[in-house]
């Protein structure tokens, strides 16, 4: 593996040592319901995560959901070279297609691949990826969570994003025809999210995000709102640091 970038913030207040994992693990992983882990090793590589160590967390965590997500998550937020991420997000989307090939009722492996499949398409762009079938596989994977986890708030936030990034790319009536996509639908995914996790970031990141692909301008208020709301919460890990920061770049952008 190549050297990561490190991360920029100070981990002190989401190092977790000793039993702090476990006691926050509720609060670290409503968004996602990832049960507590058994495994030493498997803690250690979620403690990694959590305090931004993603490179770290890789290597531990085996081929594992949190060796997706901190792949994932760490070329979303930190990886500085826009030609290595398509092969960051591919790696991640193997680690998660083959963890759910062996596992098929493992939750988060269908939303690791959902997400980190969400993210290379946007890497390459929304149309060639459309193109490329991913468009199908993003839904399917995020159904499939849905299907088993109805109150899963994050894979309820990427399917409002799914239903929002398709409509602004290809419009209204190819987006419902073709792809089975809808404003109502976008909505209420993102709002179900919000119910779920008030204090999660990035569920008010990407409802305002959605919000302007599928209204524009008309609802800038709104979207303003929801990125204040999240500017102005205090990060309980490495991603929700990261979520913050985006927030407080988006409200600096308008």
């Amino acid at each position: 593996m190549a050297k990561w970038t490190k991360f920029p913030h100070d981990q002190k207040s989401i190092t977790y040592a000793g039993d702090a994992l476990k006691k926050n693990w509720d609060a670290l992983h409503k968004g996602d319901n990832e049960p507590f882990p058994e495994d030493a090793n498997l803690i250690d590589a979620w403690r990694a995560y959590h305090a931004g160590n993603f490179a770290e967390a890789v290597d531990a965590g085996g081929g594992l959901v949190v060796a997706a997500k901190a792949t994932a998550i760490y070329t979303t937020y930190l990886e500085p070279k826009d030609s290595a991420k398509a092969g960051h997000y591919q790696a991640a989307m193997g680690i998660a297609d083959k963890l759910r090939a062996k596992e098929v009722k493992n939750i988060n492996a269908h939303y690791q691949f959902a997400y980190a499949a969400g993210r290379y398409s946007q890497s390459i762009s929304i149309i060639k990826a459309l193109k490329e079938g991913y468009g199908g596989k993003i839904k399917l994977a995020l159904e499939t969570v849905l299907k088993l986890d109805p109150k899963h708030a994050e894979a309820n936030t990427a399917m409002g994003a799914y239903h929002a990034e398709i409509i602004d790319k290809v419009g209204v009536m190819v987006g419902k025809l073709t792809y089975g996509a809808s404003k109502d639908a976008a909505v209420e995914h993102f709002e179900k999210a919000l119910k779920l996790t008030p204090q999660s970031p990035i569920a008010h990141i990407e409802y305002a995000n959605g919000l302007l692909m599928l209204f524009g301008d008309k609802e800038m208020d709104r979207a303003t709102k929801l990125y204040e709301k999240a500017a102005k919460m205090k990060g309980r890990d490495a991603m929700e640091m990261l979520d913050i920061e985006m927030a407080k770049g988006e409200l600096e952008d308008e």
